[in-house]
């Protein structure tokens, strides 16, 4: 028996490139959230088909689905597939829209709703690093891509014969006094500095400007960064819950 029968959701998807996560939306407010790989999709999906009255959804993946699970999704619900093709919430100015990642047209839709009328960077601190802009007056401008946390530690240790692979920790000593705490503070301390600097650089450029972090490592990098940003690790998926609801005729 459906716990919520008679409230109509929101299903959303968003298969990221490290994971993937499904979550349930009434109206724009969060009522579950699920994390899955791509084996146990079609779990997760059944189990909010069985629990809530899902009335559309919509998915969205930086990385290619098995045409298998799509199969499955659709005969399960009605879906919007976002690309960009999509519409949206926002003036799109980006002269590239078809290489676009999705995940960066959620996060600028969701922006331009939140904040209307003011000049936002969005930074999603996930595999990659984004930045994205969107205005005062609803123009997305485009943004920048860097590499992530986790990219980081990696590289260290692939390009280099000696140097380990670590665990990312917070930032405790800006001189490394090991290979070790070298390696930290090399790879925090420079996406900590990036991160700022890269707020420096649109602050001076526009006025009142909000910034929002969001993405796997939110928090890791909020407490530390220590700014006046809005830290929202699920800011993709209200932004893809923004867009379903923005073309719910289309399901």
């Amino acid at each position: 028996m459906k716990l919520y029968k008679s409230i109509p959701m929101n299903l959303i998807i968003d298969v990221g490139n490290t994971r993937g996560k499904a979550a349930v939306f009434e109206n724009d407010s969060l009522v579950e959230l699920l994390v899955f790989n791509e084996e146990t999709l079609i779990e997760k999906v059944d189990f909010f088909l069985s629990k809530y009255t899902i009335e559309c959804g919509i998915i969205s993946s930086v990385r290619n689905m098995s045409v298998n699970n799509l199969d499955k999704l659709k005969k399960r619900l009605s879906f919007i597939e976002l690309n960009s093709e999509t519409k949206v919430p926002f003036k799109n100015l980006y002269q590239t829209p078809k290489t676009l990642g999705v995940d960066r047209i959620a996060l600028v839709a969701n922006a331009s709703v939140k904040f209307p009328k003011a000049n936002v960077l969005i930074i999603d601190a996930g595999t990659c690093i984004t930045f994205d802009f969107v205005n005062s007056v609803n123009e997305y401008r485009g943004g920048a891509i860097s590499l992530g946390l986790e990219m980081r530690y990696k590289a260290l240790e692939k390009f280099t014969s000696k140097l380990p692979l670590l665990e990312k920790t917070e930032l405790e000593i800006v001189t490394g006094n090991t290979t070790e705490t070298s390696i930290h503070s090399g790879v925090v301390n420079g996406i900590l500095n990036e991160i700022k600097g890269v707020i420096t650089q649109y602050e001076k450029e526009n006025s009142y400007l909000t910034v929002v972090l969001t993405g796997g490592d939110t928090y890791f990098l909020a407490k530390q960064l220590k700014s006046s940003i809005f830290a929202n690790p699920n800011f993709v998926l209200e932004g893809l819950n923004t867009i379903l609801i923005y073309n719910k005729e289309e399901c």
